[in-house]
């Protein structure tokens, strides 16, 4: 069952950092895609940030941003990794809280950022690969189950995801 549950910052979360062989991924689970899409993208941020930081005692700034794609919906929500990162590195908006939408072929979020000047990094992502990656309905009933002790398992109806990262 999808619960809720607290980062070490205290905050609700659906998404765990996962062991990989060399990089880093996120294993995140959502009520429906737009939720798993959130999730995903924040669990991406957070591998970013030095331990210990407020970054709600950062001034935000807010936009719209949209990517898109047509055809398959994982390179869609790879694009999207993508262009969070491209922003925050090309023009230091780093992302802090999204409400993404999912149709047609595009991603369209109501986005909240910081310049990234103003936030502390611990590690680069420098890029979203496909490498074991995930992004499906999890039909009621099915049960998606962790290989990794610091990783719950997920009981459906709802969704999840996997993405590795090259750091």
């Amino acid at each position: 069952m999808l619960g809720v549950y607290k980062s070490h910052r205290g905050e609700n979360l659906s998404y765990w950092v996962r062991p990989t062989t060399a990089d880093v991924g996120i294993r995140a689970f959502g009520m429906n895609r737009n939720d798993l899409l959130q999730e995903m993208t924040l669990g991406m941020q957070s591998i970013l940030l030095a331990e210990k930081q407020d970054i709600n005692a950062i001034t935000r700034k807010v936009a719209r941003w949209e990517v898109s794609h047509e055809g398959d919906m994982d390179i869609l929500i790879v694009k999207w990794l993508d262009e969070v990162l491209y922003r925050s590195e090309v023009y230091d908006e780093f992302l802090v809280e999204c409400q993404p939408m999912i149709r047609d072929g595009i991603i369209e979020a109501q986005v909240s950022y910081v310049s990234k000047d103003d936030v502390e990094l611990e590690v680069e992502i420098k890029a979203v690969t496909t490498h074991e990656f995930a992004f499906r309905q999890v039909a009621e009933n099915e049960t998606i189950t962790s290989d990794w002790a610091e990783v719950p398992s997920f009981d459906g109806p709802g969704w999840y995801g996997d993405v590795v990262f090259d750091i």
